[in-house]
C-alpha cells in the first residue's frame, strides 16, 4: 500500500543544499526527497526519544511514582520467593 505524499517547500541554507547534492552524487539515497525524508524521520525519532527521556527523569523524581514502584516490588517479593522455591 503506497503512502500518500504532499508537496512541501522549505528554505535551506546553501551549504546544506550543496551537501545534499554531494550526498546524492555519492548515491546516498534514490532521491533528494528520500534522503530528506529519512533525515527528518531520524531527527523526529530523536526528538521523541528526548521527550521520553525527560518523562523518565521526571518520574525518577516523583515521590508518588517511586512509592508505587516500591509497593509493587514489595508485593512481588513474596511471590517471587515462592516461585523460586518451586523451581529450585
Amino acid at each position: 500500500m503506497a503512502r500518500r505524499t504532499r508537496k512541501a517547500t522549505f528554505n535551506l541554507h546553501t551549504d546544506v543544499l550543496e551537501a545534499l547534492d554531494d550526498a546524492m552524487a555519492q548515491g546516498a539515497a534514490p532521491s533528494k526527497n528520500a534522503l530528506v525524508e529519512r533525515a527528518l524521520r531520524s531527527e523526529l525519532k530523536e526528538l521523541q526519544r528526548g521527550a521520553r527521556q525527560k518523562l523518565w527523569e521526571a518520574g525518577a523524581r516523583d515521590p508518588l511514582l517511586l512509592r508505587d514502584i516500591e509497593d509493587a516490588d514489595t508485593a512481588f517479593t513474596t511471590a517471587d520467593a515462592e516461585t523460586a522455591r518451586r523451581i529450585g
